[in-house]
């Protein structure tokens, strides 16, 4: 029975020929913000753009609540790209907000920063935590799949290969030789086959990553 091993040498070094678990084909249908992060970016950067031109265009009234609305691209940074993305775009909220006050020249009190910026960067802090959590839940989800997995793999060569020999060996000691061999023909043939699934599988998840 030949196996390949070049195959089973992870970092230059020969690893046991038991496999991790292929891709999960599910991870395919993850939310878009995920799949597509570049788009996230773009259209995060728009929203605070749509956003900063409808305060301006709103004048100089304080007490319009436009500026609320930069928790939308907050939201979605801090859920795409975690807590430290999430508090990036909620300085840049607070930036832009900035910006308007000293452009359209309004006199905020500390009242008025406060209910300002503080929802922003704590909407940034938690969702992107939240985030983060489910993203390590997920991953911890797939390692104990994985050794699941393994555990199954491990007993069908297991019950496969001992019980092939053990009845090759019944045949030769009985004087069968022709079916022992046979058999054990056949137990080497799908112990090939399992390792090579299992080869297969390691290298599936190696091209996933």
């Amino acid at each position: 029975m030949a196996v390949d091993r070049k195959h089973l040498r992870r970092g230059g070094v020969d690893m046991p020929w038991t496999a991790t678990h292929a891709t999960d084909p599910g991870a395919r249908y993850g939310p878009w913000f995920q799949r597509r992060p570049g788009l996230t970016v773009v259209l995060g950067a728009v929203l605070f753009l749509t956003v900063t031109l409808g305060r301006i265009a709103a004048g100089d009234d304080a007490s319009v609540g436009v500026t609320m609305l930069y928790a939308l691209p907050v939201s979605l940074l801090a859920i795409a790209w975690g807590r430290v993305a999430g508090l990036v775009a909620g300085l840049v909220a607070i930036t832009l907000q900035i910006v308007w006050v000293a452009g359209a020249q309004v006199d905020l009190s500390w009242l008025g920063w406060t209910s300002r910026a503080v929802p922003l960067l704590l909407i940034g802090l938690l969702l992107g935590d939240a985030s983060e959590r489910l993203a390590r839940a997920e991953r911890e989800r797939s390692r104990q799949k994985a050794r699941e997995q393994r555990h199954r793999q491990a007993v069908e060569i297991n019950d496969s290969l001992i019980q092939g020999m053990a009845a090759a060996k019944w045949s030769l000691e009985a004087g069968r030789i022709e079916t022992g061999l046979a058999t054990l023909e056949t137990t080497l043939d799908q112990g090939q086959s399992l390792v090579s699934q299992l080869i297969r599988d390691a290298d599936e998840l190696d091209a996933g990553r």
